[in-house]
């Protein structure tokens, strides 16, 4: 059975909120799911999953340095993470406020470490954002993601 982490950094609690929609989604497709704070993190716990969701509220058009600093320290594992799922979320506080940014910096990591992103086709393309506390749209979005994110990763599982 696949294996899920939604890992995020939040301040206000509005990211926490979408990790935890995230997982809902995830959770609904029958995978195992670990929600955890970026703060609870070392890099070597990266391995230990088929697909990583991270979150991060946007500071200056980019991720928050608690979420970075996991990802610079990283690199020790390049190659490693080659082949998992890589998907990513943000909130702002203003619609202009730097969301798609902060998950295109997110997602470039992922894709550094050759990992498979995997987006939305309809809504947030990125990823899921929010404007402060996710509303019904951010929610359903944030779902769908998780779904989505367990449905491959399910599929690449039996491609074994």
């Amino acid at each position: 059975m696949s294996k899920i982490l939604i890992t995020y950094y939040s301040r206000t609690g509005n990211t926490a909120k979408m990790a935890q929609l995230i997982a809902e989604g995830a959770a609904a497709t029958g995978v195992n799911v670990d929600v955890r704070p970026v703060t609870e993190m070392e890099p070597e716990d990266l391995l230990n999953y088929d697909a990583i969701v991270a979150g991060s509220p946007t500071y200056y058009g980019m991720m928050a340095y608690e979420l970075k600093r996991l990802f610079d320290a990283s690199v020790k594992f390049h190659g490693k993470l080659d082949g998992k799922i890589g998907a990513a979320f943000a909130s702002s506080a203003n619609i202009g406020g730097g969301n798609e940014t902060t998950i295109l910096g997110i997602l470039q990591i992922f894709l550094v470490h050759g990992m498979i992103v995997q987006g939305l086709p309809k809504g947030d393309h990125y990823g899921p954002v929010s404007i402060g506390t996710p509303d019904e749209r951010a929610s359903k979005q944030c779902k769908e993601l998780g779904a989505r994110v367990a449905k491959l990763a399910g599929m690449l599982e039996k491609l074994g």
